[in-house]
Order: C-alpha cells, then sequence, then structure tokens
C-alpha cells in the first residue's frame, strides 16, 4: 500500500520546513487586512507560521510578511496577529 504524501510548509519566522498541520497559516485577502487563517481554507495569498511568538518576532523583525504578501503592513496588523497566535495557543 501507498504511503499518503504529507504537505510540508516553511515557516516565515524560523524558516524550518513542517507539516502543513503544525504550521499557522495567515492570509493576505486582495482587499482586507491580513489576519490568520484557523481553516486553512479562506481566500488569498497564504503564508505560514509556527504556533511560537517568538517566530512571529523573527518575521516582524526581517519583514518577511510584506515580502510574503508584497504590500505593505502596518504595525497595528502585526500586533492583532500577535494576540490571535497566543490566543491560538492557549
Amino acid at each position: 500500500m501507498k504511503e499518503k504524501k504529507i504537505p510540508v510548509r516553511k515557516c516565515v519566522g524560523c524558516g524550518e520546513s513542517k507539516p502543513k498541520r503544525e504550521l499557522l497559516r495567515v492570509v493576505s485577502p486582495k482587499e482586507g487586512d491580513v489576519s490568520l487563517d484557523p481553516t486553512g481554507k479562506a481566500a488569498g495569498r497564504g503564508a505560514y507560521i509556527c504556533a511560537d511568538p517568538a517566530c512571529l518576532a523573527k518575521a516582524r523583525k526581517a519583514r518577511r510578511l510584506e515580502r510574503a504578501f508584497d504590500r505593505q503592513i502596518p504595525p497595528e496588523i502585526y500586533d492583532s496577529l500577535e494576540r490571535e497566535l497566543t490566543e491560538a495557543i492557549k
């Protein structure tokens, strides 16, 4: 029997490749603000990040989410992502 392939994604914060289910998806719709996508199915361009506030801090410092989405991300969005991330971990 053939083994099922597990999708792997790279964290924008630490750069580690991990199974998709272990990472959280950050989505940027064409119109609207960047936000966490708990379902992983929201429309828009997605980037993946570990469920670790340190990875978000690294991504924020190096502006990796801005590069991934090719748009400016205001500091308020990063703050709300940090709040959502800490709530998602709990």
